[in-house]
């Protein structure tokens, strides 16, 4: 990993691929404005790296990520203008993870939550450390994002877990097929280097046209966060 200098976003530069880490972990990652646009720009940055040809994403500590910042949202009750940034900032973070036009890789190392479930789902590949699980605890009082989950696992497995409030442990999203591995905890850095060794072995022309018929294929639409 690339040295920790404070930013909310880590940025590690590898052989052929970046690996982002969400760096947050006094407040378990939790997805603020400031950290969802700064893995949009990092994207954004990295889409048109010639040298960059896959990009993983992770959690710094024992925590992938407790979703959005919830205490952005009580004070944007007595703050307009930081009520204002929330939804646009987070249909940029959806849209920017779902159009990225490279591989993009989620390695799970701790419980994804809520928004963060989003984020690993809206990647084309997870694998998981064994204390990873997944959750929509934000069923209780809002909406979830539907879309993308249903067209990774399918309509009856994507209405389990967001209509009956079901939480995935690590064995359990293997089976239904959210993530494709599942490592002890402190396998997971080794684990990550591998499938992305794999990954960019390929021509990364050949990847972005890949990736470009998967989007397709996946026909999300990318409309803004409150219609999905």
């Amino acid at each position: 990993m690339g040295a920790d200098d404070g930013s909310v976003l880590l940025v590690d530069r590898r052989d052929g691929w970046v690996l982002l880490t969400l760096n947050r972990p006094a407040r378990r990652n939790a997805l603020s404005i400031e950290l969802r646009d700064a893995v949009s720009g990092a994207l954004a940055e990295l889409a048109d790296d010639g040298d960059v040809s896959a990009v993983a994403i992770t959690g710094s500590g024992p925590v992938f990520s407790a979703g959005w910042d919830l205490g952005e949202f009580a004070r944007a009750a007595d703050e307009p203008e930081l009520h204002d940034r929330i939804w646009p900032s987070g249909d940029r973070f959806h849209h920017r993870l779902l159009s990225f036009p490279l591989p993009l890789i989620a390695a799970v190392n701790g419980p994804a939550l809520a928004g963060a479930f989003d984020l690993a789902v809206c990647c084309d590949v997870r694998i998981a450390s064994d204390t990873a699980r997944f959750a929509h605890p934000e069923r209780d009082w809002a909406d979830v994002v539907a879309g993308p989950l249903d067209a990774l696992v399918g309509g009856a497995v994507a209405r389990d877990i967001l209509l009956t409030g079901r939480e995935l442990d690590a064995p359990a999203a293997l089976a239904v097929g959210l993530v494709t591995e599942v490592v002890p905890v402190d396998a997971l850095p080794g684990a990550l280097d591998a499938l992305m060794a794999r990954t960019v072995a390929a021509p990364r022309d050949s990847l972005v046209r890949t990736k470009a018929k998967l989007i397709r294929r996946a026909a999300i639409d990318l409309v803004p966060t409150l219609e999905l």
